[in-house]
């Protein structure tokens, strides 16, 4: 594929996200605190989880080591970060969640399935075929960029670990969560994974990687809406101070 038409389709990509924007906001995607029965036919959440998350490590994958590319240490970097994301998304992330017996609609599964399968051939292809032989790690971009992921994925995981022990052996309801990480917003685990995939098209700097933190944002600041949405209504002394992503602002 030349570089013209790869671009138009990544264009064409990001496009596609913000045009999606409003109708994430109006209809919560059902799953977790938003899951409804009337979505169809539903599958084991953990399961589900697995399968629409490991597809994107594999295309991704496939595409970067079949690319003629030179593959420049900051290549391999990107290339670790983005399998180790998606690792832990698709492989140990559902088992440490307390959710034995909920279920996920399939509609929802197969979405998501199609939706890493192109965010992982647009970066794995562009990385594996496309990039420049000039992405090295000591370039300041490619340092700032990894701090920022780096930053983002730590208060994912720190959100999303003490999301995890709310939630007790057999139970399961939902609390409001006090750690300091959620003092100002709603989803800090959401927050941290926008930041996490800014930062990784700083450090890729190029189209693909651009329209995936395009779509992170475009997915995650809706849900994250829904949610803060959702516990004002669950809880009437929910903190009064907290945005819903974005602290202060959103």
């Amino acid at each position: 594929m030349n570089e013209f038409y790869f671009n138009s389709l990544a264009w064409a990509w990001i496009l596609f996200a913000l045009l999606l924007v409003p109708f994430q906001i109006l209809i919560p995607a059902p799953y977790g605190r938003h899951t409804r029965a009337n979505w169809g036919l539903q599958v084991d959440n953990r399961l589900g989880w697995m399968l629409m998350e490991v597809i994107s490590p594999i295309v991704f994958t496939f595409f970067f080591l079949q690319g003629s590319a030179e593959k420049t240490s900051g290549s391999w970097v990107l290339f670790a970060l983005w399998t180790l994301h998606y690792v832990h998304r698709s492989l140990i992330f559902p088992w440490r969640t307390n959710t034995k017996g909920k279920k996920i609609p399939l509609l929802i599964v197969t979405s998501a399935v199609f939706f890493n399968m192109a965010n992982g051939f647009l970066n794995g292809y562009y990385l594996g075929e496309m990039q420049a032989p000039t992405l090295f790690i000591d370039h300041p971009r490619f340092i700032v960029g990894g701090l920022v992921f780096l930053l983002g994925a730590a208060l994912n995981f720190r959100a999303d670990t003490h999301l995890l022990r709310l939630r007790k052996p057999g139970d399961t309801g939902y609390k409001i969560p006090y750690h300091p990480v959620f003092r100002r917003v709603s989803c800090p685990n959401h927050l941290g994974e926008i930041i996490e995939w800014t930062g990784f098209a700083i450090m890729a700097w190029n189209i693909a990687a651009v329209s995936f933190a395009v779509w992170t944002a475009a997915n995650l600041i809706p849900r994250a809406l829904n949610h803060h949405r959702w516990y004002k209504r669950q809880f009437e002394d929910y903190p009064e101070e907290r945005r819903a992503v974005i602290p202060y602002i959103l």
